[in-house]
């Protein structure tokens, strides 16, 4: 009986021992099992990250190709707007020179004896031409005994005058103009010596 005791005595010692291993095993496995879902969640988080990360570079990317669509529409419609309003800075080239010529016919049959009747229609004329040429943003600048200014008046000569202010306009050889604003020729000048 007593071997029966230790035999029994070590059968339960072997199945402790297997149970203790077992559960050794399984904690193992646990721990096997643990690590690889820690590494699953970390590997998530990681790809979440990039994600987030792509999302927000393709956002910025976006953002910017609005902006530059909308600066490219701004651009275009500047440019028609340019267009639209210098059109005709050639085709105003080429008539000044027509226009000085009727202001110079003006004066001199003003200044001729019997010539009235022909100054009349060359003022009427004149007059009609500016007035044409305004109501498509054409501005004469006349600067008869107005300060010299060098972005709007070319100076031709500088001749002393003691009844004129210095660095004033004495005399207009040809007027300027602006087109919307925008100078398209010079007023050519003689001013006063200062």
């Amino acid at each position: 009986m007593a071997d029966e005791q230790s035999e029994q005595d070590k059968q339960a010692q072997e199945e402790l021992a297997q149970q203790n291993s077992q559960g050794q095993d399984a904690q193992a496995q646990d721990s096997e099992e643990s690590e690889a879902c820690e590494a699953e969640n970390s590997a998530d988080e990681e790809g979440a990250v990039d994600l987030e990360e792509q999302i927000s570079k393709l956002n910025d990317q976006l953002l910017r190709s609005f902006a530059e669509v909308e600066n490219v529409k701004r651009r275009a419609l500047k440019d028609v707007e340019n267009a639209h309003n210098f059109a005709v800075e050639r085709l105003l080239n080429d008539l000044f020179p027509v226009l000085d010529s009727l202001e110079k016919a003006e004066e001199t049959a003003a200044t001729t004896e019997g010539a009235q009747p022909i100054a009349q229609g060359v003022a009427l004329s004149l007059k009609l031409f500016v007035e044409t040429l305004a109501r498509s943003g054409v501005e004469q600048i006349d600067p008869l005994g107005e300060p010299f200014d060098p972005q709007q008046h070319e100076a031709l000569a500088m001749v002393p005058n003691p009844d004129a202010q210095p660095n004033t306009v004495m005399e207009v050889m040809a007027k300027g103009y602006l087109l919307n604003g925008r100078l398209v020729r010079a007023a050519k000048v003689i001013v006063v010596q200062g």
